[in-house]
């Protein structure tokens, strides 16, 4: 793509208003715009980085087995009060439809799935099933806030599994913790995110967090030293903040727990960027959702809801791997792997050799954007540092008069010059 055509204007100032990291960033980046509070268009390079986002997270829910659909926003009445949320959801969003109809915007989909899977689930044969979709979801915030970490509309990946036993719901269950974790190291968050007991709620004794640390979170959650995944790969585990006082359930939690001993963990803040539920047979009987077990009676499927942002993790990325410059995306979601700097379009040689490298990288199949801009060098290194993408090629006149580029990688700053044609990685 090259920067003269894009749908692109970067910003030395924004709002007042746009008071969180992340938020300023990607306005300033020119990857978002602010409708309203709590709600953005993602412009070209947000959607690029979005979709990426969404791909990654579909290429793990579709390795451990789940299949992927998509579900309508707008929900009749009758459907919520069949669970008994219509008025228990204080986040949802209600509207009147032609007829003087009820309807509400979907902040949460287990009211349509599973009515949708009685009509493919009929006996323990048809058992498991596990099915997703990728979406853009509805929640009437009062306090909409934080860019994109806390929205009224947001990008969200909910999976629902359907299970015969509780031990095969277990298993599916350390299936989609493991697949969640993988997908925070593809995006770069892997090493600043815990596994952390929260309540079950309604639905279970607990549930599970994906909490990345930040100081810019809204979340307390506490460090369990020396915790093993269900792998038994170490890995960070930790407990929300709001179970911390449960005796009960840190005797449960921590190993030979004695009163006293959550004073010794390690208090973090923390963005919550991902949740799974064991829900139990709690929407399946509200729905009247059955299959015939083997002696031919009648059972309620036991299901399992798994959540992941993925313009939340968008915003976590933005808020926490970025530096005074700007934005620096991981390799796997930024925009374009290369921004490609032309220093001096006036010249011939110069805009030759720039002109060549961009055609060899399109080649190469690397995404690259060429900023051919008829505009200061400043100018043009300012925004490469502040769009972030992972690697910058610099061709100049001196440059393309001995034929190398000079290639700074955005997060190290380390610089390299190589002749044209070849790649830093």
């Amino acid at each position: 793509m090259r920067r003269s055509q894009l749908f692109l204007k970067t910003r030395k100032d924004i709002s007042k208003e746009e008071v969180s990291r992340n938020a300023q960033l990607l306005t300033r980046g020119g990857y978002v715009n602010q409708v309203m509070a709590g709600v953005y268009s993602y412009l070209p390079l947000g959607l690029r980085v979005l979709t990426k986002i969404e791909q990654i997270v579909r290429e793990e829910m579709n390795a451990i087995g789940s299949q992927e659909i998509l579900m309508p926003a707008l929900h009749p009445r009758e459907i919520w009060e069949t669970t008994g949320r219509w008025d228990a959801v204080d986040v949802l969003f209600k509207l009147k439809g032609a007829g003087d109809r009820d309807l509400a915007l979907g902040p949460t989909h287990e009211e349509v799935v599973t009515p949708l899977a009685s009509t493919v689930i009929n006996s323990y044969r048809d058992l498991p099933q596990a099915v997703y979709h990728i979406q853009t979801k509805f929640r009437n915030e009062a306090r909409a806030k934080s860019g994109l970490l806390r929205g009224r509309e947001f990008r969200m990946k909910d999976l629902y599994s359907f299970h015969t036993t509780q031990e095969d719901l277990d298993t599916f269950y350390d299936r989609v913790m493991a697949a969640y974790m993988k997908i925070y190291r593809r995006i770069g968050l892997g090493e600043r995110t815990f596994i952390t007991y929260a309540s079950g709620g309604t639905f279970s004794k607990y549930s599970h967090e994906f909490q990345t640390l930040t100081d810019a979170g809204e979340d307390i959650v506490y460090e369990i030293p020396g915790h093993t995944d269900v792998l038994g790969v170490p890995e960070r585990f930790g407990i929300n903040s709001e179970i911390i006082e449960d005796q009960e359930a840190l005797a449960g939690i921590l190993p030979n727990y004695k009163a006293g001993d959550e004073a010794k963990l390690v208090k973090h803040k923390a963005i919550e960027v991902g949740n799974i539920f064991k829900l139990g047979t709690r929407f399946s009987k509200a729905c009247g959702l059955t299959f015939a077990d083997r002696d031919g009676k009648p059972q309620h499927p036991i299901m399992g809801c798994y959540g992941i942002g993925p313009s939340r993790m968008m915003g976590t990325i933005a808020e926490i791997l970025s530096d005074d410059k700007g934005l620096v995306w991981p390799d796997e979601v930024a925009p374009f792997r290369v921004t490609l700097i032309n220093l001096k379009t006036s010249d011939a040689s110069t805009t030759q050799a720039a002109e060549s490298l961009y055609t060899a990288l399109q080649q190469a199949k690397v995404d690259v954007l060429y900023d051919d801009r008829d505009t200061s060098a400043g100018e043009k290194f300012a925004d490469a540092d502040l769009l972030g993408c992972p690697w910058q090629a610099v061709v100049g006149p001196k440059g393309a008069e001995k034929g190398v580029v000079e290639w700074t990688n955005r997060k190290t700053g380390a610089k390299q010059e190589l002749p044209v044609g070849q790649w830093p990685w």
